[in-house]
C-alpha cells in the first residue's frame, strides 16, 4: 500500500513539473509581446480610420442637402492632409518633447522600431495619426455650409501641425501635465475637447448661417434648414460607435499579457455601456421635455456617453461607466439647448458632445482612478481647451483677413457643392 502511494505521488509530482514546464514554455517572449503589441496598434488604427467614414456620413446626413458633397470632399481631404502634416512635423512635436516639458521639434518622423521598445515604430506613428484625423473631423461639422473649402484644409494642416501634437504631447508625450499627475485615457479633452475648443472658436468667427435664427432666437429646423439624411446620421454613429472601440481599447497600448488583453475587454464594455447609456438617456429625457423622441438627440447622445467615458474607461465599473455616460447625454442635451439660444449655429452638435461632454469626462475620473485629483483634472482641461480655442481663433482670424473664411451670400444660397466643389450630390437626373 504504501509503495503504491509512493508510486501515485511520484506520478503526480511528474505531472505538476510537465504543467509548470508548459506554463514557462508558453508564458509570452518579448518577440511574443512585440509582435502582439505592434498588432494591436494596427488593428486599433484600422477601427479608429473607419470614424472617418463615421464622421463622413454623420455630416452628411445633417447638414442640408446642398452641402453634402462638400462635406464628402473635406473629410477625405482633411483625412489625407492630416496625415501628412503629422508625418512631416506633427509626430516629434507631441513625442519628441522633454520629460515635464512643453513642446517637441519640428522633425520628420523616421522609424526606430528596436525589440526593447515592445513594438513597431510603424504601428505607433498609423495608431496615432487616426487620432489627430478625427480631432480635426470635430471641426469640419460645427463650421458646415458657410466656410470655404481651402481656408478649412488650411486650418486642418495647422490643427494636425501644430495645435494637437503641443497640446497632445503634455500628456501624451510626457510633458508637464504627464508630470503633474493628469489622466486622460484615451483623449476626452486630448482630442475631443481640444477639437470641441476649435470648433467654437471656428463658429464664433464665422457667424451663423443665414436665416438659422429667426428675430426669437429660435432655430429653422425643416426647409431651409433640414437635414439631409437621418439615415446617414445613423449610420455615421454607428460606425462612430464601432470606432470607439479601437479608439478606447487600444489606447491600452499593448496586448501581449493577460492584464493587457483583460484591460481591453473591459475597457470595450465600459465604451459600449457608456454609449448605450447615453442613447437612452437621449431618448427619455427628449420624449419628457418635448413630447417627441428625437432621434438626433438619441444619436448625439451616444456619442456624448462614448465622449465622456473616454477620459478614463478602464478604471470604473460598469454601473459607473452607464452613469458617466448617461449624465454625458445629458450636459450634451443642455449645451445644445444654451447654444441655441446664443445664436450659435453648430451645425453637428459638435461642441456639446465633443467639448461639454469630453470635459465633464476629464473632471469625473478621480472617482474612479486616485492616481489624480479634480485640481489636477481643472487644470489640464483649462489648459487644453484654451490653448486650443486661443490658437484655433487666431488662425481663423488670420484667414478671415487673408484669403477669407466664409462663402459669399449667393454661394450660400446656391448651396457650397454648387459653389465650392461643382458637384451636386443629390441631382435630379431622368
Amino acid at each position: 500500500m504504501i509503495n503504491h502511494l509512493k508510486k501515485i505521488s511520484l506520478s503526480l509530482l511528474i505531472f505538476l513539473s510537465f504543467t509548470n514546464l508548459a506554463s514557462a514554455e508558453t508564458t509570452m517572449s518579448a518577440e511574443g509581446q512585440y509582435i502582439f503589441n505592434s498588432l494591436g496598434f494596427y488593428l486599433g488604427g484600422v477601427l479608429v480610420a473607419f470614424m472617418a467614414a463615421g464622421f463622413c456620413m454623420l455630416e452628411s446626413g445633417l447638414v442640408t442637402t446642398k452641402s453634402v458633397s462638400t462635406i464628402a470632399a473635406k473629410n477625405i481631404g482633411k483625412f489625407a492632409i492630416c496625415s501628412l502634416i503629422f508625418f512631416f512635423c506633427g509626430y516629434n512635436l507631441a513625442y519628441g518633447i522633454p520629460e515635464g516639458g512643453f513642446i517637441g521639434s519640428f522633425s520628420m518622423w523616421s522609424d526606430a522600431s528596436e525589440l526593447s521598445t515592445g513594438y513597431s515604430d510603424y504601428s505607433d506613428w498609423f495608431f496615432q495619426t487616426m487620432f489627430v484625423c478625427a480631432t480635426a473631423s470635430i471641426v469640419s461639422g460645427a463650421v458646415a455650409e458657410r466656410i470655404k473649402i481651402w481656408p478649412f484644409f488650411i486650418f486642418a494642416a495647422i490643427m494636425a501641425g501644430i495645435i494637437y501634437p503641443i497640446s497632445m504631447g503634455w500628456q501624451w508625450g510626457g510633458g508637464w501635465l504627464a508630470t503633474s499627475g493628469f489622466s486622460d485615457f484615451a483623449g476626452s479633452t486630448l482630442v475631443h475637447a481640444c477639437g470641441g475648443a476649435a470648433a467654437l472658436a471656428g463658429v464664433i468667427l464665422l457667424g451663423a448661417r443665414e436665416g438659422r435664427f429667426n428675430k426669437k432666437g429660435e432655430t429653422k429646423s425643416l426647409v431651409p434648414f433640414a437635414a439631409s439624411s437621418i439615415p446617414l446620421v445613423t449610420l455615421g454613429t454607428f460606425l462612430l460607435w464601432f470606432g470607439w472601440f479601437g479608439f478606447n481599447g487600444f489606447s491600452q497600448l499593448a496586448m501581449g499579457t493577460f492584464d493587457d488583453v483583460n484591460a481591453i475587454s473591459k475597457i470595450a464594455v465600459n465604451t459600449h455601456l457608456a454609449g448605450a447609456a447615453g442613447t437612452v438617456t437621449a431618448a427619455v429625457v427628449t420624449r419628457l421635455l418635448g413630447g417627441k423622441t428625437d432621434i438626433v438627440m438619441m444619436l448625439n447622445g451616444a456619442l456624448a456617453g462614448l465622449v465622456a467615458i473616454t477620459a478614463e474607461p478602464l478604471t470604473p465599473s460598469p454601473v459607473l461607466a452607464i452613469a458617466i455616460g448617461a449624465i454625458g447625454s445629458i450636459i450634451m442635451y443642455f449645451g445644445t439647448k444654451f447654444l441655441e439660444s446664443k445664436k450659435i449655429d453648430d451645425v453637428v452638435g459638435a461642441i456639446p458632445v465633443h467639448l461639454f461632454a469630453g470635459i465633464f469626462g476629464t473632471l469625473v475620473v478621480p472617482l474612479s482612478n486616485p492616481d489624480t485629483n479634480f485640481g489636477t483634472q481643472l487644470t489640464g482641461v483649462i489648459a487644453v481647451c484654451a490653448f486650443s480655442f486661443i490658437l484655433s481663433y487666431i488662425t481663423f482670424k488670420v484667414l478671415k483677413q487673408t484669403i477669407g473664411l466664409r462663402i459669399s451670400s449667393q454661394a450660400e444660397k446656391l448651396g457650397t457643392d454648387v459653389a465650392e466643389v461643382g458637384v451636386k450630390a443629390y441631382a435630379i437626373r431622368d
